[in-house]
């Protein structure tokens, strides 16, 4: 008897705080999705302001160490080789390889390795296994009669300080078949480097100069000499002869293969590329009163390279050769009139708090952060687009760091004066790059590979963003759970065996539901190969015909498989697609309130609306590049450009995002 009133006297255990908090939260998860998408979206405009200064992290590459010795010889040499182009151009001889002998004769004399590269255009024709391979040129087997050939002109300076081990490349691209100005600059740059380097007695790195040929697109001659600089080729230049169709210029020339008694034909390698540099000379910028340095960075999906080559550039740029240096930004944006008063709050806030503890220093003006916002709500989506914005994003699919830089004058450059100077201040940044890479001893390393820029100077860490993002997909478990604990508490009615049979088994209703969407998905995202082979189809037709023959397989599938209506599918499409956090039954709307039934009707609607993936797929290229002829084609337009650049993109709008759509239609409709 005393142990049993012992016993009743001990209170209950009370339940964990783990366990009250998340039946809390599950409770009450309307409110708590609320509350974090609210949080996520300031949280995502406040990054301008938490953006920190960028900083080199490797001590090795101590920028701006050593005077430049870049000077007017180089200069000279530079102006020459500009005016034998344009002479040439002049005269008519640039349609066969007159400009690529002219570089490679002035990469010889100089005492470097010499060899062209022969390369093929590619049409941009899609094809579902070779999708996401980085083999951007197809097999000289699989070559037809008309395709055409470019050229590149590659010259190799052997490190007197290196032990052929590693290597920096230097690309310079350039229209063969019309060189303007711009080109010429750029070639008369780009030479006028390599031969200063092949005097130099510091180098400890090989220095590879790619003089692209980029009549195809910069990107592909690029890539192209990358595929064959990674892997074997065993078969001769004379098998490709003979299955490509060349200019007569290729064919006719006894001497091409010579030069100064040394094959030029022979594929030649220098060591692991270290990093890499893409930089050509832009139109000239009359009303900057400085010239302008543009820094290109993004590579394909997302890939960025260590940040730490960015901030050499940037340092040396400005502090040493009096470069603006700017980034990619969303001009839309800078202007916006809501941005630029979120801007305002932001700085009064910053004021106040100032005033309050002047140690609560993170105030930025208006300005200022319209700058930033624009400028990574630009990385944000060039990383989202999956689609490198220069040909550098070839070396990243290498695990190279590489950026593109473009040099901008602010005063036309016809003037002779006007292009030494231009010429020495771009000579002089790249030769310091030169040495702060060559004074490496291992790879990039040291700073961040996952970041957003606000700024040329300024940075948001992985860290940071992705609180943001964090914060917007935390309430997808939340809901979930809570959906499938009221459907569990509700969804049946019956004895206790038969509430337990039918919950054992139903989520096999959910998985048919949503197994038969993602199949149907699969097959709407290989259509556009088999469209793609119909001769002479506009882009409108296209997309009609994709999407008449996407909804009738769907059909078909619906009949097949039968109806999923029939059963409660719905809990299965609500656990994993994020869209269906809003969605709920029109049959549910008509229960409640009316202000409450108006207002979820219509956030349904609209969700459904802007989530259609085409509708998307047009918003994204309206706000990026104008509304102005955005039609029913562009649909076709845009995934043909991601299903070209083999961007994850197109993966997640048609494997991920389109079935998350139709699931939403699904319950939306479910009786």
């Amino acid at each position: 008897m005393p142990a049993e009133k012992d016993e009743a006297k001990e209170p209950r255990a009370r339940p964990r705080l783990i366990i009250f908090m998340a039946s809390f939260l599950v409770s009450h998860s309307t409110l708590f999705s609320v509350v974090c998408c609210i949080a996520g979206l300031i949280a995502l405009l406040l990054l301008p302001i938490l953006a920190k200064s960028t900083y080199i992290s490797e001590n090795a590459l101590m920028p701006g160490s050593a005077n430049p010795v870049f000077s007017g010889q180089d200069v000279s040499e530079a102006s020459r080789l500009v005016k034998d182009i344009t002479e040439t151009q002049k005269m008519g001889k640039t349609t066969g390889i007159e400009i690529q002998r002219l570089i490679i004769q002035r990469m010889a004399d100089v005492g470097a390795e010499v060899y062209y590269h022969k390369f093929q255009s590619q049409s941009n024709q899609f094809h579902p296994f070779r999708f996401f391979s980085c083999d951007s040129n197809s097999a000289v087997t699989e070559s037809n009669s008309n395709t055409s050939n470019g050229l590149n002109t590659v010259g190799i300076i052997r490190a007197p300080r290196g032990d052929g081990k590693e290597a920096i490349v230097l690309v310079t691209p350039y229209n063969s078949e019309y060189v303007k100005l711009n080109d010429a600059l750029s070639l008369g740059l780009g030479f006028s480097i390599f031969s200063h380097l092949s005097r130099v007695s510091w180098l400890a790195k090989d220095i590879l100069w790619l003089a692209a040929d980029s009549r195809y697109g910069e990107y592909s001659s690029v890539s192209a000499w990358l595929k064959d600089y990674h892997n074997p080729v065993f078969f001769s230049s004379e098998n490709v002869d003979a299955n490509v169709t060349h200019d007569k210029d290729f064919l006719n020339m006894e001497n091409k293969n010579m030069l100064n008694g040394r094959n030029v034909d022979v594929f030649k390698r220098a060591g692991t590329m270290a990093a890499a540099m893409v930089f050509k000379v832009g139109e000239a910028m009359e009303r900057d009163p400085r010239d302008i340095l543009t820094i290109y960075a993004e590579a394909s999906n997302g890939q960025m390279p260590n940040l730490d080559l960015i901030n050499v550039v940037h340092y040396l740029a400005v502090h040493r050769q009096g470069f603006r240096v700017n980034i990619g930004k969303l001009a839309s944006l800078v202007n916006s009139a809501w941005l630029n008063l979120v801007g305002q709050i932001l700085e009064w806030l910053g004021n106040l708090a100032k005033n309050l503890n002047p140690k609560w220093n993170f105030g930025i003006s208006s300005a200022d952060y319209a700058e930033g916002a624009a400028t990574v709500a630009s990385s944000m989506y060039h990383q989202a687009l999956g689609v490198p914005t220069g040909s550098h994003g070839a070396f990243r699919d290498y695990q190279v760091d590489a950026i593109t830089f473009s040099f901008s004058s602010r005063f036309y450059l016809n003037n002779e004066n006007m292009q030494s100077s231009f010429i020495l201040r771009g000579g002089r940044l790249i030769e310091g790059v030169i040495r702060s890479v060559n004074n490496l001893l291992e790879k990039f390393h040291q700073s961040f590979f996952l970041y957003m820029m606000t700024a040329p100077n300024k940075f948001v860490s992985v860290g940071v963003y992705m609180i943001g993002f964090a914060l917007l997909a935390l309430p997808l478990p939340v809901v979930a759970a809570s959906l499938f604990l009221n459907h569990k508490a509700t969804g049946f009615t019956g004895t206790e065996e038969a509430k337990i049979a039918f919950g054992s088994w139903q989520w096999l209703y959910a998985a048919k539901t949503v197994l038969m969407i993602d199949l149907w998905a699969l097959i709407a995202s290989l259509m556009p190969y088999f469209i793609s082979q119909i001769p002479n189809i506009s882009p409108t037709e296209s997309t009609l015909l994709w999407v008449a023959l996407s909804v009738s397989i769907l059909a078909v599938l619906y009949v097949i498989l039968g109806s999923p209506y029939s059963h409660s599918a719905q809990i299965g499409a609500l656990l994993i697609v994020p869209m269906c956090l809003v969605v709920r039954p029109l049959k549910k709307h008509m229960q409640g309130a009316l202000i409450l039934r108006a207002l979820s009707l219509v956030c349904n609607l609209v969700m459904v609306v802007i989530g259609f993936p085409p509708a998307a797929l047009l918003l994204m290229k309206g706000f990026s590049e104008g509304f102005e002829g955005v039609g029913i084609g562009a649909v076709w337009e845009v995934a043909e450009f991601l299903w070209v650049w083999n961007s994850a993109t197109y993966l997640y709008v048609f494997l991920v995002h389109l079935p998350c759509w139709v699931l939403c239609i699904h319950i939306l409709l479910h009786p």
